[in-house]
């Protein structure tokens, strides 16, 4: 195998230094977009005082999840072009300075609209600094062994980003309630208070925090962290070397959408399209709705049972009514109140078994990627590599949330842990196939129809089409069960489209040069 493949050189300082700031890059697209589905339901509890399952949670869960990647896809196809046009590295350094910023000012968020608001300029950032920084990476490195390696393994930081949201949001969780942080492997952090979270006085117009210890805020505004590396490495880092010498040579053609679909292309852009569609549906419409899921199960339901039982006996709650009645308060005032307060305790608990949960998830989704940095290097055909993933997921999916989802907390952890596997592999396939599917003057073009279009646009709405499902699905179940169900199907759908569409996928030339 040596001899048909010779050794690729050193990774010069520079080009470890990029490699290190596109992992970065990966990891934190993934945190700032993960961080919804872990934080989405104590914030609509918090915000607009909704029920799960209710249709008020619905709408808003839809809206949270669709309208930022509606608007991310569109500017994330803007970013395409604009990364074909300026440049990879001037796109990608924006790009992450807009999501870092937005994530931390959704953490003050006082109303639904600010925080949507908040959420749609993450979701733009993110989506163009996908596409840049894939393009910058495949020209940076011409070799083919040397690039398809940088591809796989930089891209399976998105599932450390992955794993990290998850790790933060439990230690977060525990934090808030002022207990130890669990780690891994029974490792624990000490306990701390955290500094409460209040709008400058400056913005007061935006109106006041109601609750300003929730552990979701204090998520939301860890997504600043990836700016301070960037800016202090920044002006070390290189453009794209093929780019430049095009555009100072007067030979980079103009990208175009039309391109996309002309005779050569036309098949690669629409299967891609498609494909990847279902590889976010996946994501978005079953693994992401985990942490609904995990609150109705019976292990966490008896958890939650057992600390309203210690901290808000019937004595107390008796005497907070009388408290609130000697201060004039209604009657539906004070059902609200007590509600308040029952959440303020089985919150953290069931945030904190949906972060464990999550937590398993990804390091699932890490495994997947990091298979798929060895498997690209030892399996040529691009369609074989791919329903490796696909098939057992065909059996696998729809047993882990129709089955384990709605009988045991811990059979849901191993079956997830397997999804995750399946799932997340596929996107690190892509960053590794779409490079070599579009010349370089379509490059960063094409990447982002495929993953904006097809991925954020389409793919992510699978988020709210499952809630709506779950919310009219015939069935005498639990709104977590309904879930559960309703992924299932969901999952079993998209894993069967894209494996028959696999067989039509374009192969690669082998060796193929990006520049």
């Amino acid at each position: 195998m040596s001899s048909n493949h010779p050794a690729s050189p050193r990774l010069t300082p520079t080009q470890w230094l990029v490699c290190a700031i596109a992992a970065i890059g990966f990891a934190f697209d993934i945190y700032e977009l993960l961080m919804l589905p872990l934080i989405v339901r104590p914030a609509l509890i918090e915000l607009g005082g909704f029920r799960p399952g209710s249709p008020e949670f619905t709408l808003w869960f839809s809206l949270l999840f669709y309208v930022p990647a509606l608007v991310g896809g569109l500017f994330g196809l803007a970013g395409g072009y604009l990364t074909d046009r300026l440049g990879r590295r001037r796109i990608l350094t924006w790009s992450i300075l807009l999501y870092a910023g937005a994530a931390f000012a959704a953490g003050f968020s006082t109303s639904l609209p600010m925080l949507l608001t908040c959420r749609v300029l993450v979701f733009v950032g993110v989506c163009v600094e996908f596409v840049a920084a894939v393009a910058w990476l495949a020209e940076l490195f011409p070799n083919h062994r040397q690039r398809e390696g940088v591809l796989g393994f930089t891209q399976a930081f998105s599932s450390v980003g992955g794993l990290m949201v998850a790790l933060v949001n439990g230690i977060l969780a525990a934090w808030v309630i002022h207990q130890p942080a669990p780690l891994f492997f029974g490792i624990q952090l000490p306990a701390l208070a955290l500094p409460a979270i209040q709008i400058p006085e400056f913005l007061s117009f935006l109106g006041q925090i109601d609750n300003p210890h929730a552990e979701w805020r204090y998520t939301l505004m860890s997504g600043l962290i990836p700016a301070i590396p960037l800016l202090l490495i920044r002006p070390l880092l290189p453009e794209s070397p093929a780019w430049r010498q095009r555009r100072e040579a007067g030979t980079l053609q103009r990208p175009s959408l039309v391109a996309l679909f002309s005779p050569h292309l036309r098949r690669t852009t629409i299967l891609t399209t498609l494909m990847i569609t279902c590889s976010f549906a996946a994501a978005f419409g079953a693994i992401q709705q985990v942490p609904q899921i995990v609150p109705g199960l019976p292990e966490v339901k008896a958890e939650v049972a057992a600390a309203l039982a210690a901290r808000l006996p019937e004595a107390r709650q008796t005497e907070l009514i009388t408290q609130w009645q000697s201060a004039g308060k209604s009657e539906a005032e004070i059902q609200a109140a007590l509600a308040a307060e029952q959440r303020r305790i089985a919150g953290p608990i069931e945030q904190a078994s949906a972060a464990r949960v999550t937590k398993i998830q990804e390091i699932g989704g890490l495994w997947g990627r990091l298979a798929i940095a060895v498997l690209v290097l030892a399996i040529a055909s691009r369609q074989r590599l791919l329903r490796l993933f696909l098939a057992p997921g065909l059996v696998l999916m729809p047993l882990i949330f129709g089955w384990a989802g709605v009988t045991r907390l811990h059979a849901l952890e191993y079956g997830i842990f397997l999804a995750g596997f399946l799932t997340v592999a596929q996107f690190s396939f892509w960053g590794n196939y779409l490079p070599q599917a579009y010349p370089l003057h379509l490059r960063g073009t094409g990447e982002s129809f495929a993953a904006n279009l097809g991925g954020r646009m389409i793919g992510t709405c699978f988020a709210a089409l499952t809630q709506w499902i779950a919310y009219w699905l015939p069935l005498e179940a639990t709104y977590a069960a309904r879930v559960a169900y309703t992924a299932g199907g969901v999952a079993l759908t998209v894993y069967l489209i894209s494996f028959i569409a696999s067989f039509w996928l374009p192969e690669p030339e082998p060796g193929q040069t990006v520049a």
